[in-house]
């Protein structure tokens, strides 16, 4: 099943993402957040919230991979920045959009810590497949 992305037109177009999915039938793939560490389990990017961004990326298309699905099927992520300021924010944000989910519906929220020690970025995502 393909994802369908449209965007409202009395809505002010979107920064990269679109507004809506449509998907109908088929199985949705719910991934847990995925986290800037390396397969040994360490923290990848020390304090620079870009070089954790694409860490993420590449750890949530592993996992997206892992249930059936492909990029193309993600309907929706939320992205989660660690007592950012908007400037970090929204580097994380380019990093997301620039990656091969990042057409989606999304949603960006700041939040004071995330749940390991340094961690900046997490992403979840859900996606649909046949």
């Amino acid at each position: 099943m393909a994802v369908e992305l449209r965007n409202v037109d009395t809505l002010a177009p979107p920064p990269g993402y679109s507004h809506v999915a449509v998907g109908r039938g088929g199985t949705v793939v719910f991934t847990a957040g995925a986290v800037p560490l390396d397969a040994q389990g360490d923290l990848v990017g020390g304090d620079d919230p870009v070089a954790q961004a694409e860490q993420v990326i590449e750890n949530l298309l592993a996992a997206l991979q892992t249930g059936g699905a492909q990029p193309r099927d993600v309907a929706k992520t939320t992205v989660y920045v660690a007592g950012a300021s908007y400037e970090a924010q929204s580097a994380v944000w380019q990093v997301v959009r620039s990656s091969e989910i990042g057409r989606a519906p999304s949603t960006l929220v700041g939040v004071p810590t995330l749940g390991y020690r340094g961690q900046l970025v997490e992403v979840e995502a859900i996606a649909l497949i046949d």
